[in-house]
This record gives C-alpha cells, sequence and structure tokens, in this order.
C-alpha cells in the first residue's frame, strides 16, 4: 500500500503536503494583487506564521483515504 501511495505522490508531481498547503495558500492569497516578488513572500510567510502544528497533521491524516483511492485505481486521477 505504501508503495502504491508513494508512486501516486510522484504521479501526479505533488508530494504529500502540496495536496493540503497549496490550496488553502491559494485561498488565502486569492483576489489580492501584489506589487513586488517580495510583497508575495512576505504574505506567504505570514500565512504559514498563523498556522499551528494541529493544522499540518490534520492536513496530512486527510491524505489517507486520498492514497487510499490512489491505490486501489493504481494510480489513475483522483479527485476528491
Amino acid at each position: 500500500m505504501l508503495q502504491s501511495a508513494l508512486t501516486c505522490a510522484v504521479f501526479t508531481g505533488f508530494g504529500p503536503s502540496d495536496y493540503f498547503l497549496l490550496p488553502n495558500l491559494k485561498k488565502w492569497l486569492g483576489g489580492r494583487r501584489f506589487t513586488s516578488n517580495n510583497e508575495v513572500k512576505a504574505e506567504t510567510t505570514a500565512y504559514f506564521a498563523e498556522l499551528d502544528s494541529s493544522h499540518y497533521a490534520d492536513g496530512i491524516k486527510k491524505l489517507e483515504s486520498c492514497w487510499s483511492k490512489c491505490a486501489e485505481l493504481r494510480g489513475d486521477y483522483v479527485e476528491k
């Protein structure tokens, strides 16, 4: 099962944290306009600074069902 899950992560090009962190970061930054890369970096840093450790743990736990589905489908696309 673990090998299938790892294959799914490689197949999609995303690591485990990407599935949880990037969509939420996208929501945080959504609809905003930035005038420089430094401004984007500062806002991204502020976003992650506000998160506590349980946020990361919860996100990783949610991956189990996604990886299970991916393993059952032998790497085919899995949507929420």
